[in-house]
């Protein structure tokens, strides 16, 4: 899968958890999940669910408090994906 497509497959995630006041284009791969994005943290927890099935992958639970930014997932998922 390119990165393109995995940065898309994660926007679409992200898009469903955003508040009504942040809007998708506001997604961009230094943006912070809750500072820049107000996802709050049980919408994260949703994210993160999300991601292991959208990518068949498993996170740890230090995966998850890595995962602050949209680059931080985006690397978090490329490193599980090349463990397969």
């Amino acid at each position: 899968m390119l990165k393109e497509e995995k940065y898309q497959k994660l926007k679409d995630i992200v898009k469903i958890y955003l508040p009504e006041d942040v809007a998708v284009k506001d997604i961009e791969q230094n943006s912070h999940f809750m500072n820049d994005l107000n996802i709050n943290s049980a919408n994260l927890v949703d994210i993160v669910l999300d991601v292991e099935d959208a990518f068949d992958i498993r996170l740890e639970n230090e995966d998850m408090e890595k995962m602050q930014t949209v680059n931080d997932a985006m690397a978090i998922i490329d490193a599980k994906l090349a463990q397969d």
